[in-house]
């Protein structure tokens, strides 16, 4: 039990640079006490005891502003970064390392009583602040969802999912993430997206930079003809609106989209 407790503490202060001490973490992380609450409650719930279970969930949300059923399953080293607002449903389940920062809902789409409504995060997930992650599908080891999405169908293992509703974006080593590579060599990344990860500047980079390239091929088509029709003494195979110089200014647009 003591060794859970320490890896609790731990976690944090590996994923938070302003978690100074132990003490700090222990004495002033919402998160951390979320945790540690909802242990008991699950734990009664689990034996029958479902109102106690209810009411200590009960008690942690005002504590914490963390609000987590007493049915959900956490796994080790689950961090709560600031967390206010975050709802975690019955049917939920979230793997060893995931992070979650604050106003995450973990909801469900169904009313069936029973049935498996709310998601289940693999290892090392991190669902950014604002996201809404509904229905009982799983979010796959190493995934990350980026802020305010609302992910409505599976996300892949090591894939990044964005937007309303979320587009799914691949993860860039292949299918899935490794998760058994060592954690000092994985770079944790603060709620989970970079600049790099939007799927529409993405699209826009790549259009750009096609549609910049057709242009230098047409030029350097126009500019063959010229030379032919030269050679040829017929200065009427090239039309004066003929694009003999490059226009295109993929430069400012690829700054307007952002690099």
């Amino acid at each position: 039990m003591f060794a859970r407790l320490r890896s609790d503490i731990q976690c944090i202060l590996d994923r938070d640079p302003a978690a100074r001490s132990t003490w700090e973490v222990i004495t002033c992380y919402p998160g951390l006490h979320a945790v540690w609450l909802h242990r008991p409650a699950h734990w009664c719930w689990g034996h029958g005891l479902k109102w106690l279970g209810r009411f200590i969930s009960h008690f942690a949300r005002w504590f914490t502003g963390i609000e987590i059923h007493p049915g959900a399953k956490l796994g080790e080293r689950v961090f709560f970064d600031h967390a206010m607002g975050v709802v975690v449903g019955e049917t939920a389940e979230i793997g060893d390392g995931c992070t979650i920062y604050q106003g995450v809902t973990l909801g469900g789409t169904s009313l069936y009583k029973g049935a498996k409504r709310h998601p289940t995060l693999g290892k090392d997930v991190v669902v950014s602040a604002g996201a809404k992650v509904l229905g009982g599908f799983e979010v796959g080891d190493g995934a990350k969802i980026g802020s305010n999405a609302v992910v409505i169908k599976p996300v892949p293992a090591g894939a990044t999912a964005v937007g309303i509703p979320a587009r799914i974006i691949p993860s860039k080593e292949g299918q899935s993430a490794d998760v058994t590579e060592p954690q000092q060599q994985r770079k944790f990344t603060a709620y989970g997206i970079t600049q790099e990860d939007d799927p529409l500047s993405q699209a826009m980079r790549g259009l750009i930079d096609n549609a910049s390239s057709q242009e230098h091929q047409i030029a350097l088509l126009w500019q063959a003809i010229e030379k032919l029709s030269a050679m040829q003494k017929t200065q009427d195979c090239v039309p004066c609106d003929a694009a003999l110089k490059e226009q295109f200014e993929a430069s400012k647009l690829t700054e307007l989209v952002g690099k």
